[in-house]
């Protein structure tokens, strides 16, 4: 099999249907429509965000490879998870400290990534790559962040990629020390399922192991549509992120 699809030969959501997704994938306008019509029916037909929430979009440079910041594991991805950790975070009423933490490690937890598939040791990469990029991620966050709570944010990193079932020793040492912000950071993960191209992969919410409020879900879904047309119809990441999440502020 191989990884490069011609351009118009086949969208994600068909390959996804046929086990043929390749190495990096990218959102395509198909796909995306197909998402469109999928929206869950019990889902509030004008979602909107109770506050307008921190976010932070990663540089592109920040990724392994151009590839990879362009796909569905990318810019786009990592921005929304920094925005939806931010808002799960400011539901649970986290000190300040941890809700920037928590959006630096949002943005940055899929950073590390090879490819779009399982790609096992992405989150381990990740938290690697952030403790010797603090500096740079602060800066882009432009406000200071207390050492411990970025300690805290590089073990939640470390584990988002792992299901809480499967946590070895090391990993079980991780979350106690950082329960708060593991249990946000795997919430706002699973909530930007909505990107992928099968429902049986769209949010699970009962693996989760902190309650969502109703409005979220929702917010999410119309988030990842959103910011995601943007991109197609030619925005940078950047607008295309804050425009979408402008509108959502809104409730428009």
């Amino acid at each position: 099999m191989t990884d490069r699809i011609p351009p118009g030969r086949a969208c994600l959501q068909e390959l996804a249907a046929q086990r043929r997704l390749p190495t990096h994938q990218p959102m395509d306008q198909m796909t995306l429509q197909w998402i469109v019509d999928n929206r869950p029916v019990n889902f509030d037909a004008a979602p909107s965000f109770p506050r307008p929430g921190l976010m932070l979009v990663p540089a592109r440079s920040w990724f392994t490879t151009p590839s990879q910041a362009d796909s569905i594991h990318g810019v786009l991805h990592n921005a929304r998870v920094s925005l939806l950790a931010v808002l799960l975070a400011q539901e649970y009423g986290l000190e300040d400290d941890d809700v920037a933490a928590v959006c630096a490690a949002g943005a940055v937890h899929d950073c590390r990534r090879r490819d779009d598939r399982a790609d096992a040791g992405h989150g381990r990469r990740a938290a690697s790559w952030f403790r010797h990029h603090t500096n740079t991620v602060t800066g882009a966050l432009g406000r200071p962040v207390a050492p411990a709570a970025l300690h805290r944010a590089a073990e939640a990193i470390a584990v988002h990629d792992v299901p809480y079932e499967d946590f070895a020793a090391q990993q079980k040492r991780a979350y106690r020390a950082a329960p708060h912000l593991v249990v946000v950071l795997k919430a706002a993960d699973c909530l930007d399922r909505y990107r992928l191209p099968l429902q049986r992969w769209w949010p699970d919410l009962t693996r989760l192991r902190t309650p969502v409020a109703d409005w979220l879900p929702p917010a999410a879904f119309a988030l990842v549509v959103r910011s995601e047309q943007g991109a197609l119809d030619g925005a940078t990441h950047h607008h295309a992120l804050t425009t979408a999440r402008q509108s959502l502020a809104r409730g428009q």
